[in-house]
């Protein structure tokens, strides 16, 4: 069964070579939203504070809040890349990521060499990553490209190749920060109907925004977030236990 569950997760960043009542803190904590605490010593940002989650399939949680609340580190830590400071965080499915697409690119490589790089960093075999190579090819449009260099590709055509990767590959769990819009007018469109296809497929979404509208159509819970508090979750989202 596809569930995520966090229960009184934390994330705090250390702040190392500066004193928590110093105008570099206090300037810290006004660019991250977070909160500025002591540590054995040592300055930290509390990033999250007691976030309580429970996602079962077929939840779409919006995620909203300012600048600097919290949504991509909680989005990061879902997809565990930071490690709750405290608490506790369990998944259950596969997850993939479309917070940062161009995670895992490698500028030398080809865009052939960079499918399967990216396949293997999603968790992927060969013989996987051979399967799903031919729709990668026919989607990007990049034709002769993928045979080149990266670092010869266009902004634009980085972003394709990434997106059609990514957008390849069946996940349990979706993590997005925004609904993700890439290339030109005619592009846009065939990634607006394949971006719906992953959606609808997978058993979560997680998706973060600052567009409560976006939120409201798109997911049945949302949980907003107050400089990395949540500020009067759904009941479901917040319990003693999980």
């Amino acid at each position: 069964m596809v569930r995520l569950r966090l229960n009184n997760v934390s994330v705090d960043y250390p702040v190392f070579g500066s004193r928590a009542g110093s105008l570099k803190t206090t300037l810290a904590a006004a660019a991250t939203g977070g909160r500025i605490g002591r540590d054995a010593g040592i300055t930290v940002v509390q990033a999250l504070r007691d976030i309580c989650l429970d996602l079962r399939e077929g939840d779409r949680l919006g995620v909203v809040g300012h600048n600097g609340a919290g949504k991509s580190t909680l989005l990061q830590t879902l997809a565990g890349v930071y490690p709750p400071s405290r608490g506790t965080y369990h998944r259950n499915g596969s997850v993939s990521s479309l917070v940062n697409p161009m995670l895992g690119i490698e500028l030398d490589a080809t865009g052939y060499e960079n499918i399967v790089i990216r396949g293997l960093i999603l968790g992927m075999d060969r013989s996987a990553i051979r399967r799903i190579t031919p729709d990668i090819v026919e989607f990007s449009g990049l034709g002769n490209y993928l045979s080149m260099p990266v670092r010869t590709y266009s902004t634009g055509m980085m972003m394709r190749l990434a997106f059609a990767i990514t957008t390849a590959v069946r996940t349990d769990i979706l993590l997005m920060d925004e609904w993700i819009s890439v290339g030109d007018a005619s592009f846009q469109q065939n990634a607006e109907a394949r971006l719906r296809r992953v959606v609808s497929n997978a058993g979560i979404l997680v998706l973060a925004s600052h567009s409560r509208g976006l939120l409201e159509r798109e997911c049945n819970l949302i949980l907003e977030l107050s400089h990395g508090v949540a500020a009067n979750p759904p009941a479901r989202l917040c319990k003693e236990t999980l």
